[in-house]
């Protein structure tokens, strides 16, 4: 089984989120990868140029796999991907893309494959990830961002979702801002509007996201048989 993972902006912790879910499914005794096809910014690590997502989703997926295998395309810039692909006179074929993902889902009994950016982001001048979602067809997770804005942008998201007539698993409060003003009220209202699906809250943290409590997902939702 797979799923894919978007957001409702960028920084709002769909690594965070995906690397969670990968660990907590590998937990429940399952195998399971996290795929990242796309990856801007890049930070030199033990003589290597590597992106921290990348690299975050490498290190807890069962059975394990190669940067390669989790990432097509990763440049050097933060920015978006199609910006950052031109910096380095490249550009994103969606082919390789789509080549290496097939490849890579069937290395383990479910897969969560993780977008870049907001849901709806050009990847080339004709391509972008919602056209990477729909051609993927997988159920649909939505990271909201849980701060000041969320409410409005998740229900633009799940609009934006539903009207490519792809199906929506659920979705994830990730509590991003300590600070955020009516939590509890603002989470009520997602709830009520998008459709009370939601696969789990999680506080914020700041480095571990492997270590998120297993049971702060609804896997119940995600798992099959």
């Amino acid at each position: 089984m797979q799923y894919f993972v978007t957001g409702t902006d960028t920084e709002i912790g769909k690594t965070t989120i995906t690397v969670g879910l990968v660990s907590a499914v590998v937990k429940a005794g399952h195998t399971c990868v996290g795929l990242k096809p796309i990856a801007a910014g890049q930070d030199y690590v033990d003589g290597v140029w590597v992106n921290e997502d990348v690299l975050r989703l490498s290190q807890v997926c069962d059975p394990p796999i190669s940067i390669d295998q989790i990432c097509s395309y990763q440049f050097r810039k933060p920015c978006a991907p199609e910006i950052a692909a031109s910096l380095e006179q490249k550009v994103i074929d969606k082919n390789i893309v789509m080549k290496h993902l097939r490849s890579s889902i069937t290395l383990a009994q479910y897969a969560f494959v993780e977008g870049v950016g907001g849901f709806n982001i050009p990847l080339s001048s004709s391509w972008t990830t919602a056209d990477l979602a729909v051609e993927l067809n997988f159920p649909i997770i939505l990271v909201v961002g849980m701060r000041l804005g969320c409410v409005n942008h998740a229900m633009l998201t799940r609009e934006a979702i539903d009207c490519r007539g792809l199906d929506f698993a659920g979705w994830v409060a990730n509590f991003v801002d300590p600070n955020y003003s009516f939590p509890e009220e603002n989470f009520k209202t997602l709830q009520e509007q998008l459709g009370g699906s939601c696969l789990g809250r999680v506080p914020f943290i700041s480095d571990a996201p492997q270590d998120i409590a297993p049971d702060v997902f609804q896997l119940d939702r995600l798992l099959v048989g």
